[in-house]
């Protein structure tokens, strides 16, 4: 596949942030005390995002990791949060197994920042923000959170909405969970204000009532200020209006384990024609404690506390698995930004990229097949899906992704 270069240079964007301030739009006698409000507001959301660290760690990819105590993270800011009791492990985990070979040859989550050390006992690994990365985005307030758009929407094909998803799902039932194998790839992406991510959404209610919770591997420049391919977590209680952001950057996600950092870079990533990676993405709800746990390649990561939600402190009524990206059209064209591998669901494996043994938690806490599977392409000329064969030792499983620009995605 022939080389693409992204239109955006790291190094040059950040010298441009540096001389130019977002926040001097015009020229004025008050330019200057504008700029120092400015200035102030970073500084104090810098405070509050980054909590003291008993120790760092400098990633090779120039990530630093901060070990916080377990007890300062920044999820116990919530006003839901203050007094809350943290469940240091799950009080119990879905029972049976119908993935078939899911659990042979389990590889260890491997993230880059592992090479230079790990976080104490009663910490967390938490990636820090800094000033540039609060100053990439359009607005600072905006940083670390999505748009209503993010949602996959059934039967949509307006391709000017900007997010545009290839997914399967199951709707209209009671779910306590999900589990999958999700294959890992680094895809092109070719604006910085773009993204493009493989994830499980599990999710209640709609419009401003919608509550999500969601897991999986994205990149996304304007995020990161990088093009690595990194594990997250999201959520929100109000269609993503005003509550919920990735991984720790606003209150919400409590963090048990000291060994996986979330926004962290994930390596390695699949070959086109060659070896394949993959990670079991896990999720459920603990009825004793009516939190939302995430288990990642065996690793239990921390919850989603349940009274963060409304339509999810019962159950979820969907859950989705598959491809998203942003297209912010150039030139009045698509972007060819990849989703998943960036070829044709038809290719198949080892070429597209895939989702595999689709599990449901049911109201037993049992591990259950999707027979119901159905799946959506928002955008088929661009990025498409196509569900696998019943009967064979991935059980529920499908193919999707593409290329976005071609001759028949204009």
């Amino acid at each position: 596949m022939a080389s693409r270069l992204p239109l955006f240079n790291l190094t040059a964007a950040s010298l441009l942030v540096v001389a130019m301030p977002p926040a001097v739009i015009t020229v004025s006698a008050g330019e200057n005390n504008f700029s120092d409000i400015h200035e102030g507001k970073v500084r104090r959301l810098l405070k509050q995002l980054n909590k003291p660290a008993v120790k760092s760690i400098e990633s090779p990819d120039g990530d630093i990791i901060d070990c916080v105590p377990i007890k300062k993270q920044i999820a116990f800011d919530h006003p839901l949060l203050q007094n809350h009791t943290i469940q240091m492990r799950p009080s119990c985990h879905p029972e049976g197994d119908h993935a078939g070979n899911a659990k042979k040859n389990t590889k260890p989550l491997i993230q880059l920042w592992h090479v230079k050390g790990k976080c104490p006992k009663n910490t967390v690994p938490i990636k820090r923000t800094k000033k540039e990365d609060l100053l990439g985005p359009t607005s600072f307030e905006s940083f670390g959170k999505k748009s209503q758009k993010s949602i996959p929407q059934t039967g949509s094909n307006d391709p000017f909405t900007g997010h545009e998803h290839s997914i399967a799902f199951v709707a209209n039932d009671k779910f306590y969970g999900s589990k999958s194998m999700v294959n890992i790839w680094n895809p092109f992406v070719q604006l910085s204000s773009e993204f493009s991510l493989a994830q499980t959404w599990v999710r209640a209610g709609d419009g401003s009532d919608l509550n999500t919770i969601e897991a999986g591997w994205q990149v996304y420049p304007d995020l990161y200020r990088d093009f690595n391919t990194r594990l997250f977590v999201y959520w929100t209680r109000d269609g993503y209006q005003k509550t919920g952001c990735y991984n720790h950057v606003c209150p919400g996600f409590v963090q048990t384990n000291n060994g996986v950092a979330l926004g962290g870079s994930i390596s390695p990533t699949s070959i086109y024609g060659g070896t394949q990676y993959e990670y079991t993405i896990l999720i459920w709800k603990d009825k004793a404690s009516g939190n939302w746990w995430l288990q990642v390649q065996g690793i239990n990561v921390g919850y989603w506390p349940g009274t963060l939600f409304t339509g999810l402190a019962d159950s979820a009524t969907r859950v989705d698995w598959g491809g998203e990206i942003v297209n912010r059209r150039t030139n009045g064209k698509h972007t060819s930004t990849d989703m998943g591998s960036g070829r044709f669901a038809e290719e198949g494996f080892g070429k597209a990229a895939y989702f595999r043994n689709i599990q449901i938690v049911d109201g037993s806490n049992t591990l259950q097949p999707t027979p119901g599977l159905a799946a959506i392409a928002e955008q088929p000329n661009c990025y498409d899906v196509q569900l696998g064969t019943a009967g064979t030792s991935w059980d529920s499983y499908f193919y999707y992704g593409g290329s976005g620009l071609n001759p028949n995605c204009p």
